[in-house]
């Protein structure tokens, strides 16, 4: 019987779905296991070999824990809002839902045909109004709450609301806007509805603020800082300027202190943890105030290093910083907005990343120094960023680089307030070790101590006070775009009002296009009935708008991180019983949250930081037990591609094979690695009649080297645009899914990037032949009920005690040695015994699990092997009972002797010169001693 893997696998892929088999339950007295991977977007290009990576070792210790007696819950689903369907839209004017619909199923189809053990019960999209409807109603709650300081959590608005009606807000401790003035509970009460609900706004978790965002012209929409690459667009590479609009945000920053302190109670690796802890940025410092000469305004600065307040010799402003405009001279105006409007062309990631490049422009005003009163020149530098801090720095070029390196372009005074260093380049790692000097009152004092006097002289003053400050910024919420989550908000007199829970979810209006309006407003602006009738509690068409009963509707959507941040708890569910709440209580109880994550690390300041904000929150209002939302997480490495290309010589229409190329001037070109076999020969037939760009060669020369034309080759990240992906779909129906499966954990560690090599997947697809060969003979079943014999126990008990290490320790490539290993060793030892050969099936069906359920069934199994029990490992089977000694004669080996290991010292001494080799060895003398060494070795000297 030969191997017929497409077949053996379309069926158990058939059984799984009309069994479903791997459907987990919110009621099982099993223990619980919830292993999820980061959700794909559906893309129109499908899966490539490297998507699968994370999802097959999920996969892996899904099945696995499926062996080890858990209820496992393995869902899978789509972040299906997103830029490129609407991209796509705006070019073809189809509705993005039709193109992310049918990307789905071709999504659906690759992934089924892996062989993935998914719940698909519990599917989850992120643009299905079902869900959406939960979005919109966390951010509802989000904008009926208020973070206090006092319990340290966020509460509902209405007890913030009944303390400004008893007592004002005097003694209200909050993480809200720094710009609020103290009122009374009389005041309040006299306030209209209005003004009432532009305080509130200030206190509000979710908010309406102008803010500087990172605008995308070409795009349309604001776009995130990690969605910024290299200072363009990650999505078409388009320019990126910074600008002032007004946005919904989230105060991300009042969880600042409980999301480090968090990463201490989860089991994420170091570099992921570090990269949110310089991201959150916390720093122990002072907040400084300047006054500004001739001015009735100040300049707020926080210091991490207040000892350095007489090292100041000028202070930075952000170019967008609000008073740079208000205390800029008539003289300076010029050359300010110059330097301002060349700011705006640069991301944030941008400035932040340049410290080579030193620009910046005079404002001509001065502030006073606290402590001296000596003026102090106010420049503005794009080096300091206004989302940062206060947008404005007290400027020690006697104490950090880049206002050193400032202060020389611009010749500004450097005074040194540092004991016995010189200002130089090598003194910055030095400073904090020495004393300060030229410091009235700080002098003698090493900077700890010269901090507290400091801070203590500066609140004297009323010009200062300790302070903590974080980098982390609350983030923009809004975008312009059509294909993403609508608000469920519309505006009365201006100001926000959200729409009942009862009322959910407001669907996206059909538009004519998905381009911005020529007026400058969101795609949603062109929607013609998209307005929110508050009597009949629906959405109607604009021109009934009257500002009496009907108002206009949010004309921004949600970014794509809004779905992505609570979806996990959906899973918690099964679609069929999703309804009244996002997951029942039962199900948030039994789940709590994600036990294994997989993903990748390139979301650590984005995606994973936002749902780690969310939880918390969540937990805040009782919606959810837990504040953490993944145990544990493991970052996947990337599938590199092996990209080829063809070489065009300069200013020619000719194209050298490789190694013709020697000392010419060449352009390389990708080429499709389809078109490219083994031995990097190119097919130039296949490339001319490339429908997509075959045209360009039609009558390019190729040069030939021994009659091929050879391609070079580079191992790149795996993209569409490098002409490198590799389909699955044609890895499935040339090796199968278990081959593919193998192959993706044989290339090495997980979380290490590795080329692929399609001409290496025939290693592992020889392993599975040589595995059915095992079991299945060409007049069918080998396996028999006879007894195992010792080595074939000891090969399947070594097999068990690696396999099940290296499933614990996510060590994945070295199981799929170690079955190979085995394989080898039972077919040598012509092993049919039954006793070894199940348990092996259970080994490897977390790794094949489609080969593993054909043999388990012709076994004359019932039903799957997903839930056999996994084998026990049994250490006697690996205590050898005898030992092969080495006989030496005075230290020189001789010959070997295979010995019981009970034996003792006298009997093993006994046992060896009354043996026939020694006896012959010896030729009738009589040796001096016996050395015995039980277990090792046995020397007889003289």
């Amino acid at each position: 019987m030969q191997y017929h893997f497409n077949t053996i696998e379309a069926k158990w892929q058939k059984y799984w779905a009309e069994n479903q088999t791997f459907k987990a339950s919110n009621t099982s007295e099993k223990p619980k296991y919830y292993v999820l991977d980061m959700f794909p977007y559906p893309s129109g290009a499908g899966l490539h070999v490297g998507h699968p990576l994370g999802y097959i070792a999920s996969d892996i210790y899904a099945r696995y824990k499926r062996h080890k007696g858990f209820n496992v819950l393995h869902p899978q689903g789509y972040d299906s809002f997103g830029l490129p369907a609407e991209q796509y839209a705006i070019q073809t004017g189809q509705h993005p839902a039709v193109t992310t619909e049918t990307n789905i199923k071709t999504y659906r189809r690759q992934l089924d045909q892996i062989g993935f053990s998914f719940d698909w019960s519990r599917e989850v999209r992120t643009s299905s109004p079902e869900y959406y409807k939960w979005t919109q109603w966390i951010f509802i709650q989000l904008f009926e709450s208020w973070y206090n300081n006092e319990s340290n959590k966020a509460e509902e608005i209405s007890s913030l609301i009944a303390v400004f009606a008893s007592e004002g807000n005097a003694n209200v401790n909050a993480v809200c806007d720094d710009n609020i003035e103290v009122f009374t509970a009389e005041a309040w009460n006299n306030f209209s509805q209005k003004e009432q609900e532009e305080i509130l706004l200030k206190y509000r978790l979710t908010y309406l603020a102008e803010t500087e965002v990172n605008w995308c012209p070409a795009l349309g929409t604001v776009l995130a800082n990690d969605e910024i690459v290299n200072g363009v667009s990650e999505r078409g590479g388009h320019p990126v300027l910074r600008k002032k609009m007004t946005q919904w945000s989230m105060r991300i920053s009042a969880y600042a202190e409980r999301l480090l302190q968090g990463l201490d109670t989860i089991d994420w690796t170091d570099s992921l943890k570090e990269s949110q802890r310089n991201w959150i940025g916390k720093s122990v410092g002072a907040s400084v105030t300047f006054n500004v000469n001739n001015h009735e305004e100040v300049i707020e600065v926080f210091t991490t290093r207040p000892d350095t307040i007489f090292g100041v010799s000028f202070m930075t402003l952000a170019p967008e910083h609000e008073l740079v405009s208000q205390i800029t001279t008539p003289e300076q105006k010029a050359e300010v907005d110059a330097y301002i409007l060349a700011t705006a062309k640069r991301s944030e990631r941008d400035r932040m990343a340049d410290v080579k490049t030193i620009s910046g422009a005079f404002t001509g005003a001065y502030a006073e120094h606290p402590f001296s009163k000596e003026p102090i020149p106010i420049w503005i530098g794009d080096y300091v960023l206004a989302g940062y801090g206060t947008g404005a720095v007290m400027s020690v070029p006697c104490g950090d680089q880049r206002d050193y390196d400032f202060a020389k372009h611009f010749n500004i005074a450097i005074p040194n307030i540092f004991e016995g260093v010189d200002i130089s380049e090598e003194a910055y790692a030095a400073k904090d070790n020495v004393k300060i000097v030229n410091s009235d009152f700080l002098n003698g004092m090493n900077y700890k101590k010269a901090s507290k006097r400091a801070i203590y002289d500066l609140e004297q003053l009323g010009q200062g006070e300790g302070k903590t400050n974080y980098r982390l910024r609350d983030a923009v919420f809004s975008r312009q775009r059509y294909w993403g989550e609508p608000f469920p908000v519309y505006y009365v007199n201006g100001m926000p009002q959200m729409i009942d829970k009862a009322h959910l979810p407001i669907t996206l209006p059909e538009v004519e296009k998905y381009l911005p309006t020529e007026t400058g407003e969101p795609p949603l602006g062109r929607a013609d009935v998209w307005a929110w009738d508050v009597k009949q509690c629906a959405v109607v068409s604009n021109q009934l708008i009257d500002h009496k009963t009907v108002f206009p509707l949010e004309l921004n959507t949600m970014p794509g991180w809004a779905g992505s941040s609570w979806y996990f708890f959906s899973y918690m569910e099964e679609k069929a019983k999703r309804g009244e709440d996002f997951a029942s209580e039962d199900a948030l109880n039994y789940w709590e949250n994600v036990d294994l994550y997989i993903g990748g690390s390139e979301h650590a300041t984005g995606h994973l930081l936002y749902s780690r904000f969310w939880t918390k929150f969540l937990k805040d209002r009782a919606f959810v037990g837990v504040d953490e939302p993944f145990k544990k997480l493991i970052n996947q490495g990337m599938i590199l591609g092996t990209s080829a290309f063809i070489y065009r010589e300069d200013g020619t229409n000719t194209y050298l094979s490789q190694g013709l190329i020697k000392d010419k001037k060449v352009a390389p070109i990708h080429v499709k690695v389809q078109y490219v076999n083994a031995s990097d020969e190119l097919d130039i037939e296949r490339l001319k009649n490339d429908a997509e760009f075959g045209a360009d060669y039609k009558d390019a020369e190729f040069l030939l080297e021994n009659g091929v034309y050879k391609v070079g080759r580079e191992v790149e990240k795996m993209s569409k645009s490098k002409y490198n992906v590799v389909s699955p779909d044609a890895i499935c129906e040339q090796y199968g899914a278990d081959s593919l499966r193998l192959y993706e954990m044989f290339l090495g560690p997980l979380e290490q990037a590795k080329p692929w090599n399609t001409s290496g997947i025939t290693g592992v697809h020889g392993f599975l032949k040589k595995l059915w060969k095992l079991y299945v003979g060409e007049n069918g079943l080998n396996v028999t009920d006879v007894a195992a014999t010792k080595d074939n126990l000891k090969t399947l008990h070594k097999t068990i005690k690696k396999v099940a290490e290296d499933i614990e320790n996510f060590s994945f490539n070295t199981s799929v040695s170690t079955f190979m290993i085995a394989v080898n060793e039972l077919t040598a030892q012509k092993c049919t015994s039954k006793e070894v050969l199940e348990p092996l099936l259970i080994l490897i069906s977390p790794y094949a699990p489609h080969i593993a359920e054909e043999l388990y069934s012709q076994l004359g199994n019932e039903g799957s092997i997903a839930t056999v029990a996994f084998p026990k490992f049994d250490a006697s089977h690996l205590v050898e009972s005898s030992k092969n000694y080495p006989i030496s004669f005075n230290g020189k080996m001789r010959f070997t002797i295979e010995l019981p290991m009970d034996l003792s010292k006298d009997e093993i001494e006994k046992a060896v010169m009354s043996n026939e080799k020694t006896i012959a060895q010896l030729e009738g003398r009589t040796p001096k001693k016996v050395i015995v060494v039980p277990g090792k070795i046995v020397n007889i000297v003289g």
